[in-house]
């Protein structure tokens, strides 16, 4: 198994309990979790030397996902267009707009401003 693989295996185990955290309430354990989470993420996007498809973009809507799980949403929007720039698979680039969304109605949400609907 490559150290990518362990890194991502990893992250998304730990994500997992964060997540069990959460439903129970313990946001502190949580944020703890998920910041670990997206740091191993992180390293495991630090292994790519080419970015190879669907791979480069899973991870990158991985990582992004965990960025606004920890409350980091500028890095989940960077992480989300880094991947949009490439040449993901629709169903993938489908999802990393699903993830800018959100990401966006964070945003919105946190400056106090309201967001506008078609």
């Amino acid at each position: 198994m490559s150290a990518l693989d362990k890194f991502h295996n990893k992250a998304m185990e730990v994500a997992f309990f964060a997540d069990q955290e959460r439903r129970r309430g313990n946001e502190k354990q949580a944020a703890e979790l998920f910041e670990q989470a997206l740091d191993l993420e992180l390293k495991a996007l630090n292994e790519i030397t080419e970015p190879v498809e669907p791979t480069y973009s899973i991870l990158h809507r991985s990582a992004g996902w965990l960025a606004l799980d920890c409350n980091r949403p500028r890095l989940a929007e960077q992480l989300a267009c880094k991947a949009l720039a490439g040449e993901p698979y629709p169903k993938i680039a489908e999802e990393l707009r699903d993830l800018l969304t959100e990401t966006y109605t964070r945003m919105h949400r946190q400056s106090g401003k309201q967001v506008l609907r078609p």
